[in-house]
């Protein structure tokens, strides 16, 4: 479609309107020097004949100064300096030179009383030219414009097309949409075939992922429900103090597989299914998460003090908070050392605050800073941050010698 590159194009298009430009320029100047010319020497030649057979004397020379015009003879007494002068009110120009006799100057004096007329007379012609030349270079600046957006059109239409794609909502047919076959061969053509075939692996993948979210939701799902209904089968049976303890333990590990494989669909699901905007209240799922979590303080004599300063509601989805509190609460009952309590838990209006004590031996790597969640703390706090990220909260950990502060605000 295109023989030359865009940058070729485009500078083709700025010298094409440079030359316009000034050639218009160069023929308008010559035009009106030309013509004020002409019209002055026609003037000049007019007034020749008119006073024939005596002839005008524009420009004459003066060796006394009672031979000078009377408008000159009172400042030529006042023995001017050599140099040329000029008196507007007579229309006269004069030039004083030196001659042979150092107490005496020689005056040429220059006559532009008919010249001045004539230049006078031609204002409506130069006018004229003047308009000529800006409609000339109006000319050449539309044409400019013109070559200059045909040479960016593609461009145009690469960026038209890339901004008609939702990133939010790809489909496999949207890199269809860049049509690449449209665009020449130069950069435009070079950056839309790889736009498109990015595009169309990206969509690819999006497609792959959704179809795993939807099959794995099933397949990982039902041997979780399986198990749990056999647990509670067992539960009701006679169970001696030992099976018990064995069957608990199952439970919480069973809880804690079905709480990670939610927590990895969430953040797999590439759609919100309508429920990031969902309003639901904190205190409810903090409480939900203590209860699944306190078997971690077994004789270990901590405390867990909750201090709710407000009932806030948070937007969003209701499954990625409950997965993130209960990361951030199972994480500070596992690091907290038999009697290093209390463990305190303070919910704000916007912010959610999880705070453990540490012994110095136990955590002495960690410095008064703001903490990677995923540093010494296990990756489950790594997931809390993308869960936030996806959910427009934020999440930061701060560590000291002292205590370990999990924050979640919204």
């Amino acid at each position: 479609m295109y023989r030359h590159s865009l940058r070729t194009r485009v500078a083709i298009a700025f010298a094409v309107c440079v030359a316009v430009l000034s050639v218009a320029w160069g023929f308008a100047f010559f035009a009106a020097i030309r013509f004020t010319e002409d019209r002055v020497l026609q003037h000049q030649l007019q007034r020749a004949a008119e006073s024939y057979p005596s002839m005008p004397m524009n420009l004459r020379g003066y060796d006394e100064i009672g031979s000078l015009p009377e408008s000159l003879r009172e400042w030529a007494q006042t023995n001017p300096d050599e140099g040329l002068y000029e008196f507007e009110n007579i229309e006269l120009h004069v030039a004083v030179v030196a001659t042979g006799d150092e107490q005496q100057h020689g005056f040429v004096v220059f006559d532009v009383t008919g010249i001045e007329a004539a230049s006078s007379e031609d204002w409506w012609w130069l006018l004229f030219i003047t308009g000529a030349v800006g409609a000339l270079a109006t000319l050449g600046f539309g044409l400019g414009v013109v070559v200059m957006r045909k040479a960016v059109a593609p461009v145009a239409q690469l960026a038209k097309a890339v901004a008609d794609i939702d990133p939010e909502q790809l489909t496999a047919e949207d890199h269809k949409r860049i049509d690449s076959s449209r665009f020449g061969d130069d950069e435009v053509g070079v950056l839309a075939r790889t736009i498109e075939k990015t595009l169309e692996r990206i969509s690819a993948f999006v497609e792959r992922e959704r179809f795993f979210t939807s099959s794995a939701s099933h397949e990982l799902r039902t041997p979780i429900t399986v198990i749990t209904g056999a647990l509670e089968l067992l539960e009701q049976s006679d169970l001696s103090a030992a099976d018990v303890k064995v069957v608990d333990r199952v439970r919480r590990a069973t809880l804690d597989m079905k709480t990670t494989i939610e927590m990895f669909l969430c953040l797999a699901r590439e759609t919100d299914d309508g429920l990031y905007d969902e309003q639901f209240l904190v205190m409810p799922l903090v409480s939900k998460a203590i209860d699944q979590q306190r078997y971690l303080l077994t004789r270990k004599l901590i405390d867990v003090d909750i201090d709710e300063l407000a009932k806030p509601r948070v937007n969003g989805h209701p499954q990625a908070f409950s997965i993130a509190v209960n990361n951030l609460v199972r994480n500070a009952f596992e690091h907290t050392l038999h009697a290093h309590g209390p463990i305190t838990i303070r919910v704000k209006e916007h912010e959610l605050l999880v705070t453990n004590q540490v012994s110095s031996d136990a955590d002495n790597r960690h410095t008064p800073t703001e903490a990677p969640p995923s540093q010494g703390y296990g990756l489950g706090l790594g997931i809390v941050q993308r869960l936030c990220e996806r959910n427009g909260w934020s999440f930061s950990l701060l560590a000291d010698e002292k205590r370990v502060v999990a924050r979640l605000s919204w």
